[in-house]
């Protein structure tokens, strides 16, 4: 009873304290689900993601307008290349990266929409204490919605409006701070050392094999 009691007390003084941006730990892995308000993709990958070396790795499965496809990509931002790998086939192609790497954060001028339990705060354990948050992409090319976990700021969800897809939902679960096998953040021994193609003008084609 003591513990409920002291837990209930110490949850309600956490949630007194106005939630300020925060930013995500530095080296993440995890799952995350892409869907989009058309219904056009759905998309499950497993991600790795090292903001000290801007470097990104995803391995996804998914559909693309009524068609499915998988895709591996590396994305090395301080190099200016991303690698599209098949571990199976043992194939690489290395294109150009322009876009500008982002780390996973709520940015300085996001506004705070609530704080809420996921779950439930009856008993511990039961519950999760997250913080929501909006604003406007850049060039006010729309509103995005995201929420992070109050504590270690850990990403559970994203939406942002886009052009060609309306609201697309991003949701993240199974992180794990710290990158199990860093080498896979590091292109294969196959990989060429030449660039070959062109980057896709919309980052989100590059994301989701759009182009």
């Amino acid at each position: 009873m003591r513990l409920s009691v002291v837990l209930a007390c110490l949850l309600a003084a956490c949630m007194a304290e106005k939630p300020r941006p925060c930013t995500s730990p530095p080296l993440l892995t995890g799952d995350l689900t892409v869907s989009t308000q058309n219904e056009k993709l759905w998309v499950f990958a497993k991600f790795l993601y090292d903001a000290m070396g801007q470097r990104v790795r995803l391995m996804e499965m998914g559909n693309y307008q009524n068609k499915s496809f998988t895709y591996d990509a590396l994305l090395l931002f301080r190099e200016g290349a991303m690698y599209e790998i098949n571990e199976k086939a043992r194939t690489c192609k290395k294109s150009p990266l322009k876009a500008a790497f982002h780390p996973m954060e709520i940015p300085k001028n996001a506004s705070l929409l609530g704080q809420a339990v996921v779950g439930s705060s009856s008993r511990p354990g039961e519950g999760l204490l997250v913080n929501t948050w909006t604003g406007d992409l850049p060039g006010n090319t729309g509103k995005y919605i995201t929420t992070f976990t109050e504590f270690g700021c850990i990403p559970v969800s994203t939406a942002y409006q886009t052009k060609d897809f309306g609201w697309m939902l991003t949701s993240f679960f199974n992180n794990v701070i710290g990158i199990p096998d860093p080498n896979r953040l590091n292109p294969p021994d196959y990989c060429p050392t030449e660039m070959s193609g062109e980057q896709p003008g919309d980052f989100a084609s590059l994301f989701f094999n759009l182009h």
